[in-house]
């Protein structure tokens, strides 16, 4: 049997899974805030993928992969601190700060990435906008992937994505960033 072959689950696993290894540890980066809980994140993701290949039906395979990450990471901050669960999407994609520790992998990343005026709209959104934010126009997920991810329906993410945007553009216009539109 070759690689390539369609009967080899291993084969078809690779096939599947490896290309959605970036985004799966994008998400995984966003949602632990850690480079080292993010790997193992990943890798308790793909040990639980591997392990239910067989009932995967072949389609979708990022969404799936997303599901079981964000399970996986549930199930991990349930097992950690299950007080942490009170709020689930804002202790999963807090703000900066928010737990008393320094930027996440996530902040960093935009601290270095972006203009001050644009990471200053982004930090005055709440946890939410910035979680659709993050996810679809910095990680690139699809609005259901990211839907799936944050368990909101679909509209959820693109109202709260919307309502960001347009958030972000009225901070750079206040800054004198951008030239307002209308």
């Amino acid at each position: 049997m070759t690689a390539g072959d369609r009967s080899d689950p291993d084969a078809r696993f690779r096939d599947q899974v490896l290309p959605e290894l970036d985004v799966l540890l994008r998400v995984a980066r966003r949602l632990t805030r850690d480079p080292v809980d993010a790997e193992d994140l990943v890798q308790d993701t793909l040990v639980r993928a591997y392990r239910g290949f067989d009932r995967f039906d072949g389609r979708y395979p990022r969404a799936w992969l997303l599901t079981i990450l964000r399970n996986t990471h549930i199930n991990l901050l349930r097992k950690r601190r299950p007080d942490l669960l009170e709020d689930e999407v804002a202790q999963r994609l807090p703000a900066p700060g928010q737990d008393g520790r320094t930027d996440g992998v996530a902040e960093r990343a935009l601290a270095e990435q972006f203009d001050p005026a644009v990471r200053e709209s982004l930090a005055a959104l709440s946890a939410n906008h910035r979680a659709v934010i993050a996810l679809v126009d910095l990680d690139g997920l699809t609005y259901q992937e990211a839907a799936d991810l944050l368990g909101v329906p679909v509209g959820t993410v693109m109202s709260r994505l919307h309502r960001a945007r347009r958030k972000v553009r009225a901070g750079l216009e206040a800054n004198g960033i951008t030239e307002v539109h209308r």
